[in-house]
Formats: structure tokens, C-alpha cells, sequence
């Protein structure tokens, strides 16, 4: 499994919870570690939440027949691509919003993490990272702490 976090001590925290590889991206290369660390196959399935000049890496870092899910567009919402890749590696490239989702669909995502993913946690099978939690009262102050990125792990408004 490989990762991406913006630190050293990000991508340490990333390799404690059983990355393989953690790219410090703002230091680091990651196609060129993806594909040199994957005899240049790269990697089945890429989860993207950056899109934007990101999407086009990710097309390069995917294998033959590999998926790309877009779940957000942190790195801008517009993409030019490289279809040829996109074609000559039979890439799958799907985005999914919550938002927009009707009510039933969101109330059956709910349902499917309660029986499937919650249980997960319980049994130590995953793990979240809480880096700080504050009343509501001061979320401002979370929110201060999230733009500044010193963060590591989630942060959690606390609703009384």
C-alpha cells in the first residue's frame, strides 16, 4: 500500500498504521517511487482525492487494467488527460460525491457502515487517527488548526 502526506513525521504516522511506502509529496516524487518500487506495473487501485494536475500522475501510476476513484478535487476540479494511457492501460476512472446523493442512497451508506465497516474498528481491523478534539464552541480554532495542516489525523468537533 502506498501513501501520500505532506510531512516526514505524516508519513511516518502513515507507516505505523501499515503503509508500505509513505511519499512525502512535497519532498518526493511519488510516480517515480510508485513505478520504480512496482518493476514499473504500478498499482491496481488509486484512491484520488486531489484531481486536478494530480489526475494525470495517477493515470501513470496505474497498472494495466487498474482503477482510479476520485472522491474530491482538493487539487482543482479540471483535468486535461492523457487518454491514450487511459485507453492503452483499459483504466477505469469513476467519481463519487455524497453530497448530491438522494437520501435513500446516503441512508444505505449509513447502513453498510454500521454492519460492514464499524465492526472493523471493533475488531482492531481499522484504525483512526484522532489528532485533537474540540467543543463547538471553539471551531474556529479547529478550523484554524485543520487550514494549517500540523495536524495528524482527524479532527473532531465535539456536539453536546
Amino acid at each position: 500500500m502506498y501513501t501520500t502526506a505532506g510531512s516526514d513525521e505524516k508519513c511516518q504516522v502513515c507507516k505505523a498504521l501499515g503503509a508500505d511506502y509513505a511519499i512525502n509529496y512535497r519532498t518526493e516524487g511519488f510516480v517515480e517511487i510508485v513505478l520504480g518500487s512496482s518493476e514499473q506495473q504500478g498499482v491496481d487501485v488509486i484512491l484520488d482525492m486531489m484531481g486536478g494536475e494530480y489526475l494525470n500522475r495517477n493515470i501513470t501510476c496505474a497498472a494495466l487494467n487498474g482503477r482510479i476513484a476520485m472522491i474530491a478535487f482538493r487539487g482543482g476540479a479540471r483535468a486535461e488527460i492523457d487518454c491514450k494511457q487511459l485507453l492503452y492501460k483499459r483504466l477505469t476512472l469513476t467519481g463519487n460525491a455524497l453530497r448530491p446523493q438522494p437520501l435513500s442512497i446516503k441512508a444505505t451508506i449509513a447502513q453498510n457502515l454500521k454492519n460492514i465497516v464499524w465492526p472493523l474498528f471493533a475488531a482492531n481491523k481499522l484504525k483512526s487517527v484522532i489528532a485533537s478534539v474540540f467543543p463547538l464552541a471553539q471551531a474556529n480554532q479547529a478550523h484554524q488548526l485543520m487550514e494549517s495542516s500540523q495536524h495528524i489525523g482527524k479532527i473532531v468537533l465535539e456536539v453536546s
